[in-house]
């Protein structure tokens, strides 16, 4: 087989990491594995594996025939027959459709939010669909989206998957006291609701106040990243929250937190849960998307309804109270991702579908 991941960019961010996970855990499976990128690279293009073949066709707007016309070249010349578009990059994979018939489409939709929007606001959306060969997603709630709002059915759940790279180089400082740092991974901006994490802090501060807070992701620098510095400047939290931007050591970053967590009020299934997991942290996370179905309350994490600032702050200070129980929440949930959640187990799912079940 021989098959493309297309991205917008190489941003770090949870559909940006899955696509690049895609493309070289399938350079070790299947003949050809590529990765594109419409619009620009980025920090992850140093985590492409040598064997994966990449390109960025430097896409300047919406329709762009110019690159659309480079991507079709590319895949004729490395004889593809499958784009794996993720997110917005199914219009770049639709535009190549319409000239280049011959090849198959998959959408990967990571939102999870996208099961809460309305009809309307996918008219477009809906007209491609009848493109692809098979949709992936990221939680049941966005599978019964795409059956039921879609009317489409070759749709399959795969859980997103993320591997620890040995090979980082090791950059990255984090403030404060060690074995007292808590860590979250989501860039800055809606629906990760790192705000609901600056009153727990407030609250922390006053009962823990040695405990320090630290945002790890993309700062956009917008009105939801200047809100967020301006909550932490007025409540005083200056000395206990830290951003940091982004950043790719996240392994060691982890090693050197004891607590991961994560405030959104939305979510499908987050790559910085699998991180968390994989480097034996022990969490406390919002319910929402598929979270649950990994963090399973009181065994392998805490998990505490959206929005609710008291239950996390009880969960996190439950947590920091009792080392033992953040060791043992940190084993079961590793040994939760390397179960049902791993490259391999993903990869053989993935691979059987396009085989077997999908009809184009």
């Amino acid at each position: 087989m021989r098959i493309i991941q297309l991205i917008d960019s190489l941003d770090v961010g949870g559909a940006e990491r899955i696509a690049v996970n895609y493309a070289n855990a399938l350079s070790k499976k299947i003949e050809f594995s590529g990765l594109v990128a419409t619009r620009k690279s980025g920090a992850l293009e140093s985590s492409i594996e040598a064997k994966v073949f990449y390109n960025c066709l430097h896409k300047r707007s919406t329709v762009d025939m110019k690159a659309i016309y480079k991507l079709k070249a590319l895949c004729k010349f490395n004889q593809v027959e499958w784009v794996h578009a993720h997110g917005t990059s199914y219009f770049t994979a639709f535009l190549l459709k319409l000239i280049h018939r011959d090849i198959k489409i998959i959408w990967h939709e990571h939102a999870g939010a996208r099961s809460e929007t309305r009809s309307i606001h996918n008219v477009v959306l809906w007209t491609i669909s009848k493109f692809f060969c098979g949709i992936v997603v990221v939680n049941h709630k966005l599978e019964e989206w795409c059956r039921s709002k879609l009317a489409f059915n070759q749709v399959i759940y795969l859980p997103n998957f993320t591997t620890v790279d040995h090979n980082e180089a090791k950059v990255t400082v984090l403030k404060g006291l060690s074995n007292k740092r808590i860590v979250c991974l989501a860039n800055l901006r809606d629906p990760k609701n790192h705000a609901l994490l600056v009153e727990v802090a407030g609250l922390l501060r006053q009962s823990k106040p040695e405990w320090t807070f630290h945002f790890i992701g993309k700062d956009h620098k917008d009105d939801y990243s200047n809100s967020l510095k301006a909550k932490i400047i007025a409540n005083g939290l200056g000395d206990n929250v830290f951003i940091y931007d982004v950043c790719n050591d996240i392994s060691h970053i982890l090693n050197q937190a004891s607590i991961g967590v994560l405030a959104s009020s939305s979510e499908g299934l987050p790559v910085a849960l699998l991180e968390y997991g994989l480097n034996q942290k022990a969490v406390v996370v919002t319910a929402v998307g598929e979270m649950p179905l990994v963090v399973e309350n009181g065994v392998t994490g805490f998990t505490v309804p959206s929005n609710s600032v008291d239950l996390f702050y009880q969960s996190l200070f439950q947590l920091i109270e009792d080392e033992s129980l953040r060791q043992r929440f940190g084993v079961a949930l590793q040994e939760k991702i390397n179960t049902s959640h791993s490259e391999e187990f993903v990869m053989k799912r993935y691979l059987d579908w396009l085989i077997h079940d999908l009809k184009c």
